[in-house]
């Protein structure tokens, strides 16, 4: 299959037509270069709190609620783009206020398939900026999705940082990693954890990311970041891991073609096998004994 996924750039949107103009332009671009699964990334969602006016997209508070407030609407508009090129689309993650779970937001990735399937993922671990001041909350467990494509998962940007969250998932084929991230050092952590995971369960991570200035808004004014396509760098993929990657900065999609049975031949049979070897590890979590050398 070909995957993409995007660097993309936040607009400070005038309406919901503007919106639904851009988002449609995006997905016709990927499907008609032949691509069948695309992935938005973190926090894309929050341009739509410009469609409350510039007081409310610039108040760290207030554009939560007012991105929360089009989710219904966005879902619809994915749903229908997802039916209408035949593709599966990761929407780009949201600020999305939901009682079942609690008072404060959660950042809230969707998954659209063409048959008219959703599914969500939340975040599980915030950043530091999450927790104080803006107080995004973890949300609903880790899920793996089983699609048309193969078995998908999704830990979004900091997530990807945790070898435990992606082993909880480590059943998937695909992992997805939508990220956004202010400076080179916050891409490079994400990107060495969307190659890390992808080596220690011999799966395809997509790392996508929001790019450039959106200096309307203070919670996402400044993006680095680009695209990228991972594998494990064993038998039937690159030496180097890398099976396509953006170039920094640059909006736009990243295209890279998959064939996931080379995901059940390397776990079978790779050089290494670091997803049926994790067991291995079982009984070495308790902290060695510190030894003073003078």
């Amino acid at each position: 299959m070909k995957i993409a996924t995007a660097a993309y750039p936040l607009d400070p949107l005038p309406d919901w037509a503007a919106y639904n103009a851009k988002l449609t332009e995006w997905v016709a671009d990927a499907a008609g270069q032949g691509a069948e699964l695309l992935v938005f990334p973190e926090y894309g969602a929050l341009e739509l709190s410009m469609l409350a006016g510039p007081a409310v997209a610039g108040d760290l508070e207030e554009c939560l609620r007012a991105t929360s407030d089009l989710m219904v609407d966005a879902d619809d508009l994915h749903a229908d783009l997802a039916a209408r090129y035949g593709v599966h689309i990761l929407a780009a993650s949201a600020p999305v206020f939901d009682d079942a779970i609690g008072p404060r937001p959660v950042n809230r990735a969707r998954l659209f398939a063409p048959g008219g399937g959703r599914g969500v993922q939340d975040k599980q671990i915030m950043t530091r900026f999450e927790r104080t001041p803006w107080d995004v909350a973890p949300g609903g467990k880790l899920k793996v999705f089983d699609t048309a494509l193969g078995k998908i998962a999704i830990l979004i940007c900091y997530d990807s940082e945790f070898p435990l969250l992606a082993r909880a998932v480590s059943d998937a084929e695909l992992l997805l990693v939508p990220s956004c991230t202010e400076a080179l050092a916050g891409y490079s952590r994400v990107r060495i954890g969307a190659m890390a995971r992808a080596l220690e369960a011999q799966c395809v991570s997509v790392m996508s990311s929001l790019v450039g200035a959106a200096p309307w808004s203070p919670a996402v004014d400044m993006n680095v970041g680009m695209g990228g396509i991972f594998g494990p760098p064993d038998i039937g993929f690159p030496s180097t891991g890398v099976i396509a990657e953006g170039v920094l900065n640059q909006p736009g999609w990243t295209i890279g073609e998959v064939d996931l049975s080379r995901v059940a031949h390397v776990r079978a049979d790779g050089g290494v096998l670091n997803h049926a070897h994790w067991s291995d590890q079982s009984g070495r979590d308790d902290a060695p004994p510190t030894v003073t050398l003078r």
